[in-house]
């Protein structure tokens, strides 16, 4: 059992750190959309900051939020103990 145990959380791991770079760099990349925007201006800025409002952060949301709660189940089933006083 503990073996499938390691084996799965090894699998989440790699799936955990892959999410979380996906949604590092999607935030990246609004942040310099919404830099875009400010140098263009006008309606094209308008579009630019509705799209990554109303498309690109609900998506970006959910991905962030389903990454942590995959790496809360990673430290569950791998027995860690992270940010806890030690004395």
């Amino acid at each position: 059992m503990k073996n499938f145990i390691k084996k799965t959380t090894d699998l989440l791991r790699l799936v955990f750190g892959y999410g979380i770079l996906i949604s590092l760099f999607a935030g990246g990349l609004t942040f310099f959309g919404y830099v875009a925007a400010l140098i263009i201006g006008g309606e094209t800025a308008t579009a630019i900051c509705l799209f990554i409002h109303k498309t690109l952060f609900p998506w970006l949301i959910r991905t962030s939020t389903v990454m942590v709660l995959l790496g809360i189940v990673i430290m569950y089933l791998s027995g860690e103990v992270a940010l806890t006083s030690k004395k």
